[in-house]
């Protein structure tokens, strides 16, 4: 069982209604959280009634607005934001910078000078600004009447560090983690931090019982198991381990996890002589394994490479045949194209992207309870789904609809909160089809033996796979600008357009920035006359957090720019720019995730061992469709990486909240 405490009381109210119940609940946690990590006592030892779970969303009314989109799933450009002469005035008084004001506004809301007044650090809610620069802030308004320890400051610094956390994958945090990143900001007393952010309700506390861990979490508490204390009825008390998170993560993950029981619970079998004609006729057996699997569950994963996205894409398009409607979506432009290729005619408009169908301007019509009119979804590139998107998604189904995610789990996962591909999977509460079809040629070769652990030298008789060795970062620009515009479309063919450096980092001496001014120099040469950019510079637009396209500007006035993007032109104005546009000739890994270009120069700079794990170079590597070029300065870094250094875990509920979820369904339709 998993329950979510928090200071509010049953009501509704908050700590202002009832702050000395509030208090007393939050020294309960904290004490609790204290036990549990040294091991001493069961957190449920602490609470005197069980809590309950958090209450699932009503449904919806007919005629009433359908799910909400995650922030920033459309593509169209955030409505400009007027600054009140009030917020710039707070913001001169504590010595911060007028440009700040639309961020500010964006985050705080127009009254932003009386919420600044009264707590200066919720200024802390605008991600560009530094805790410094809000302590520098805070003294300019308060003098004296302010310091480290500050309650205010202690809260605020709460929600930043699981804000950047977020950024970091994670949906929770567990509390010691959170405390050691509060002592970094030399917060006195991190748990009393804690506290006044529970009793606020500005975070959520979770619990997840012994009952709901994997084995080797249940391994880690055998210890605590041995000596828990009874209940009161005899029964012997389990360990539970504590998580604190944001409202926003944990709504998300909590309506995921509802929408995919629904769905798993409300699919109804259908034809099977009709079914297994479309799996009879699969071009290959993992492609008749997915259609046998779809065809009497609401939910299936599917895992693979490149090669095996034709699987899923045969059964989008054998779903006509079955009567039903049918819908594939990619992460992004340039996987969408891939996917449209593998469907008939091109794909017409049997396939668009997880942003577009959210937006609105791809996909089926929603019907009068703001749930699509489909039967089937289709979704690729499917570890890249953020918790958000991916809740979103899943909501806007009907009951008895199918949606099959279909992934990778090999690459990095995705660029914002939550692990949704993973968790589903480790789940283990619906189908999963592990594709058999290997990627071909020596480019599928290297890259599965990475997925596996090992770092093949393989024989490129063409030249796929080219190792240029370098001694410094200085030689690693250089090779990659000769690379670029010289020996790849000489010697393989492949325009500098249509070849896409990766590289770790974004500083450094060959990060992203050194880079993209090094190619620009050389393919594109020119001063930078619209916000620092010219007509025919390849760029990256990324209008929101873990979504981006590579595209190439077109024009610029003062009005803005205007990209070409695959599949569109978009107009960026002036005061977006800098936001939401940045060279792109040379990109990192998480940027590039979804994505493929017929060439790829993968850059491994001996300064950037330190960030290169697995996952990463199996993302980076798997780029490339034809030819890939790796130079290579990291030494025995990368062997090292590949073999065994993984991306850090994340911290998420969505496992066991699944989990629970369907067996709750079953339980009540058993």
């Amino acid at each position: 069982m998993e329950r979510a405490v928090s200071s509010q009381d049953a009501t509704g109210g908050g700590a202002a209604d009832a702050p000395a119940g509030g208090n007393a609940r939050a020294a309960e946690l904290l004490a609790a959280v204290r036990a549990v990590e040294s091991g001493e006592r069961s957190a449920d030892s602490f609470f005197t009634e069980r809590l309950r779970p958090p209450a699932r969303r009503a449904p919806r009314a007919p005629g009433g607005p359908g799910p909400v989109a995650a922030a920033g799933a459309g593509d169209g450009e955030p409505v400009p934001v007027t600054v009140p002469d009030a917020v710039r005035a707070v913001l001169a008084r504590g010595g911060a910078p007028e440009a700040l004001g639309e961020q500010v506004v964006a985050a705080l809301g127009e009254r932003a000078d009386e919420v600044l007044t009264a707590d200066p650090w919720q200024l802390l809610a605008v991600p560009s600004v530094r805790t410094e620069q809000a302590d520098s802030f805070a003294r300019a308004l308060l003098g004296d009447a302010c310091g480290p320890g500050d309650e205010r400051r202690a809260r605020a610094l709460v929600v930043r560090m699981l804000e950047r956390a977020a950024a970091r994958g994670h949906t929770v945090l567990e509390p010691a983690a959170l405390s050691r990143a509060l002592t970094q900001h030399a917060v006195p007393e991190p748990d009393e931090a804690v506290r006044a952010a529970l009793d606020d309700g500005a975070v959520l506390v979770f619990e997840e019982t012994l009952d709901s861990l994997d084995v080797t979490d249940r391994a880690a508490a055998d210890a605590s198991e041995a000596d828990a204390p009874e209940g009161e009825d005899g029964e012997e008390e389990r360990p539970v381990r504590l998580l604190v998170g944001l409202e926003r993560h944990a709504l998300a993950e909590e309506s995921l996890a509802d929408a995919l029981a629904r769905l798993a619970g409300t699919v109804l079998a259908g034809d099977a002589d009709a079914w297994e004609a479309v799996a009879s006729a699969a071009p290959t057996p993992s492609a008749a394994e997915l259609a046998r699997a779809t065809a009497g569950h609401g939910v299936v994963t599917h895992s693979g490479g490149e090669a095996a996205r034709a699987e899923p894409a045969f059964l989008a398009a054998s779903a006509g045949t079955l009567g039903l409607r049918a819908f594939a979506v990619a992460h992004g432009e340039n996987g969408r194209e891939r996917l449209a290729r593998l469907l008939p005619d091109d794909g017409g408009d049997a396939a668009g992207t997880v942003a577009g169908l959210l937006a609105g301007r791809e996909g089926p019509p929603r019907d009068t309870d703001g749930l699509w009119e489909l039967d089937l979804l289709v979704v690729c590139d499917a570890a890249q789904l953020g918790t958000e998107e991916a809740a979103a998604l899943a909501e806007s189904l009907p009951d008895g609809a199918r949606l099959v995610l279909s992934g990778d789990p090999h690459e990095l996962g995705p660029a914002g909160p939550g692990q949704v591909f993973h968790d589903v999977t480790a789940a283990r509460c619906c189908p999963q089809v592990i594709s058999r079809t290997p990627d071909p040629g020596p480019l599928g070769e290297l890259v599965s033996g990475v997925g596996a652990g090992e770092l093949l030298q393989v024989q490129a008789p063409d030249r796929e796979v080219v190792i240029v060795p370098v001694r410094d970062a200085g030689e690693a620009v250089h090779r990659t600008v000769q690379l670029v515009a010289d020996s790849v479309p000489r010697a393989i063919g492949v325009p500098a357009d249509e070849t896409q450096v990766i590289v770790p980092g974004h500083d450094g001496a060959a990060g992203t920035r050194a880079l993209n001014a090094a190619l620009k120099e050389r393919l594109n040469p020119g001063p930078g006359r619209f916000g620092g950019f010219d007509p025919g510079d390849r760029v990256l637009y990324s209008p929101a957090p873990g979504r981006g396209a590579t595209g190439t500007v077109v024009a610029g006035d003062d009005d803005g720019l205007r990209i070409e993007l695959p599949g569109c032109t978009v107009a960026v104005r002036p005061d977006r720019v800098a936001a939401t546009v940045r060279h792109g000739w040379a990109v990192t890994a998480h940027q590039a995730a979804g994505a493929r270009w017929p060439a790829v120069v993968a850059v491994l700079p001996g300064d950037a061992s330190d960030a290169l794990t697995r996952e990463w170079v199996y993302t980076a590597f798997g780029r490339a469709a034809r030819h890939l070029s790796v130079v290579h300065g990291a030494e025995h870094a990368l062997a090292e990486a590949v073999a065994g250094r993984t991306a850090p875990p994340r911290t998420t509920r969505l496992r066991r909240l699944l989990a629970q979820a369907v067996a709750a369904v079953r339980g009540g339709t058993g």
